[in-house]
């Protein structure tokens, strides 16, 4: 679905040619293999949560929009069972028009709690993903996805998913999810949503595997847009490196 096709009087995150921009990878996305884009807001320093956990608006209005238009670009969309337990989401695109995608959960032991809102019955598909079968909720499709010694889970998850139709498909949360499918390099696009805050403390956002000079970091090919309420986007191509800084 493109952009253009939201209503915009629900949330007028960017204007629509740069939003057509911002989409184009999604709406461009290979048909041969999963498309997977990860979301995460932060503050300026970096910052998810304060020390107590507290975690809602740092981001604001526009980067909550944005994320909702992400929902609408996608088949699937996939948490850990963390942010499930943490927020109880509802994984649905009520703040602008479009399908719901699939609402995929990561539960590897069975964790998943009695009439959590993204196990929610409205039309949608809904997913656990175990490490071995265990209870489901009712209308809920279990995939058991086993550990392979040679291969990263979070790559077998997204041949799972891929495999069931699920072409394009969000990494909503949390951070340790979403790092970990970094780490795996599963992710194509990463989308840091910005705020001009300064916490100072608290839980961070990205923690990746530990690498020992600047010349293994990830330099990825990035896109920046200013949110009409003042966060900022990074729109960033982990498929493509800008390279070092100052090179000719």
């Amino acid at each position: 679905m493109r952009y253009s096709h939201l209503d915009p009087e629900k949330s007028k995150t960017l204007p629509g040619d740069k939003a057509e921009t911002l989409f184009e990878s999604f709406l461009n996305s290979p048909p041969d293999r999963a498309f997977v884009v990860a979301q995460l807001g932060q503050s300026l320093d970096g910052r998810i949560a304060t020390l107590t956990g507290e975690s809602r608006y740092i981001n604001r209005t526009a980067a909550l929009d944005h994320l909702h238009r992400i929902r609408a670009h996608v088949d699937a969309v996939v948490v850990g069972i963390g942010t499930v337990l943490a927020d109880n989401p509802r994984l649905n695109v009520r703040r602008v028009d479009g399908p719901n995608p699939a609402r995929v959960v990561i539960d590897p032991s069975g964790r998943l709690p009695a009439g959590c809102h993204c196990m929610n019955d409205d039309g949608a598909r809904r997913i656990v993903i175990r490490k071995t079968s265990g209870h489901c909720p009712a209308g809920a499709h279990e995939l058991v996805v086993p550990e392979e010694p040679t291969r990263a889970w979070p790559a077998s998850i997204v041949d799972v998913l891929f495999a069931q139709g699920l072409r394009r498909i969000l990494i909503e949360g949390g951070a340790k999810t979403i790092s970990t499918f970094i780490d795996a390099g599963c992710v194509d696009r990463l989308h840091v949503l910005v705020a001009p805050m300064i916490i100072g403390s608290g839980k961070t956002g990205l923690d990746l595997a530990p690498i020992a000079t600047l010349d293994m970091a990830l330099r990825p090919a990035t896109q920046v847009y200013v949110l009409e309420d003042g966060d900022v986007l990074f729109d960033c191509d982990l498929r493509r490196n800008q390279g070092e800084p100052g090179a000719a």
